[in-house]
């Protein structure tokens, strides 16, 4: 345990975000309390407090790191589990428009497990931390505190199923990671503050996912194909195994702007065979599906501006999805809350209490640069409302042009992988070297798509199959504040859903 912040942290929300603020508050403070209305401990399905868990979830390279950083030995377990990890360009089949990005070693693992087993499997860790308490099928009322307002004294919550009066969890600081639905600006307001400022990005995104059982498997030594939503081709998709190469797929669908995929079957298939590549349509139109399809829909995207409060009550912080909720389909989320906690343990590393304005201005540098290129991305498609400036125009007619050279220079591939994993920040792709591979093979006319039968080799060999293993990560600092020289920021990709 490090310095001594206070005697007890109460942490509102159980999930990734919360998770990993427990981790690193537990360091600080003799008990952390983490409250959820869910029963959280022994789960190890979708809950209901986290809708969105039984889509297709993405955690990028820099998120993995800081990871396996507070958590040693993460990566053992959830292989051990059933989860293949792979290389993130050399493993994952990648298309954007139509067009396979040319594959080639990235050096940076994929771990793809669902988001029930990940959240599982960082639930347990959290959990086995000594001075770490759940408190489980609670709602959050609300804060306590002084009369005024100023400070911050603990939460109320109360018992489901009516069979106990409300309770005030005292605390020295409390910490709100209840996501997108946060009531914290509704607090802020009735305690006589202002509401922070939003940005707002209103996509009307949908994910509809269905399972299915296939005979024949449609990937050999690769982990996913993911035919990238992207203005010329909207719709897009993730497909993959799920955890314990037992023949059970998973196939997530994205439509924006009220294009949803749509749950019947027969309108969900045609929704497959609409998309850019054949391959997926191939490989689900005769497997057996083994539920119905799935919708969750996801209308705006929010990030707001506690930074720019003049005034904010002391011991409250605000962190995740509560800040800032990025549109999905960037895997932007659980990166960003695990930035946010290294930001969390450096303004702890003194052993006081973090200054609430400080802090916001601290997670919206590690939020800006992300937001700034996705929600840009965003506004790549007609339908998208927002202002288009000319740096937005810019952008994304560069990263258009990157993606067509892409399929042809793996060099390129790469660079952008490794931005889209929030390991380099946005800038690496101007570098010029790459600016001039993006020039010398993004006017090359694209090759109409091919359909690729699946392999002929039974599902239940692929266990058997060696896959190929990226370079070792290196390593995270372990000190006070973990983060590197360049601000990690995300890039107008399409990875899949990370919030």
């Amino acid at each position: 345990m490090g310095a001594r912040a206070g005697d007890r942290v109460v942490v509102l929300g159980g999930s990734m975000g919360g998770l990993l603020a427990a981790r690193v508050l537990s360091e600080s403070f003799a008990e952390v309390l983490l409250v959820d209305r869910d029963a959280l401990l022994g789960v190890s399905g979708p809950r209901r407090g986290v809708p969105h868990g039984r889509h297709a979830h993405g955690l990028v390279a820099r998120g993995h790191e800081i990871l396996e950083s507070q958590f040693p030995g993460l990566t053992a377990e959830l292989e051990a589990a059933g989860v293949r990890p792979g290389d993130f360009n050399g493993d994952i089949r990648w298309y954007f428009n139509g067009q396979r990005v040319k594959p080639a070693h990235s050096g940076l693992l994929s771990v793809p497990a669902t988001r029930p087993v990940l959240e599982h499997h960082l639930r347990e860790r959290v959990r086995a931390i000594p001075n770490v308490r759940f408190l489980e099928r609670h709602d959050i009322l609300g804060l306590a505190t002084t009369p005024g307002g100023g400070r911050v004294l603990g939460a109320r919550v109360q018992p489901q199923g009516g069979g106990g009066d409300p309770l005030v969890l005292d605390a020295d600081l409390v910490v709100d990671t209840t996501g997108r639905g946060s009531r914290t600006p509704v607090w802020l307001e009735e305690l006589g503050y202002g509401r922070p400022e939003e940005d707002r990005v209103k996509i009307d995104l949908a994910y509809t996912t269905r399972h299915y059982r296939v005979d024949v498997d449609p990937f050999g030594s690769d982990l996913a194909m993911i035919p990238a939503a992207t203005p010329a081709h909207p719709r897009g998709a993730f497909y993959y195994r799920l955890p314990g190469n037992d023949g059970l797929l998973e196939l997530s669908l994205t439509g924006i702007l009220g294009d949803h995929p749509p749950t019947d079957p027969d309108g969900f298939l045609e929704f497959v065979r609409s998309l850019p590549i054949p391959d997926i349509y191939l490989s689900v139109r005769d497997a057996e599906p083994v539920d119905d399809p799935v919708m969750f829909k996801y209308p705006v995207s929010v990030w707001r501006h506690y930074e720019r409060l003049t005034r904010f009550p002391e011991r409250l912080l605000v962190m995740g999805d509560a800040v800032c909720s990025f549109n999905p389909i960037y895997a932007q989320g659980m990166t960003v809350a695990a930035l946010e906690s290294l930001v969390l343990r450096r303004h702890l590393s003194e052993g006081s209490l973090p200054d609430p304005r400080a802090f916001f201005r601290d997670i919206a540098r590690e939020i800006a640069s992300p937001w700034e290129l996705s929600a840009g991305a965003d506004l790549g498609y007609a339908g998208v409302e927002g202002r288009r400036t000319p740096k937005v125009r810019l952008i994304n007619a560069y990263v258009s042009r990157l993606q067509r050279a892409a399929v042809h220079d793996s060099a390129l591939g790469n660079a952008f992988i490794r931005v889209a994993g929030l390991i380099d920040p946005p800038q690496a792709l101007l570098r010029p070297g790459t600016v001039l591979r993006v020039l010398r093979h993004g006017g090359r006319a694209p090759e109409p798509a091919v359909a690729t039968e699946p392999a002929a080799q039974p599902v239940d060999q692929l266990a058997a199959q060696p896959v190929a293993q990226p370079v070792a990560q290196p390593d995270v600092p372990s000190g006070q504040d973990g983060t590197r020289s360049a601000s990690p920021a995300s890039t107008a990709s399409t990875a899949g859903r990370g919030a």
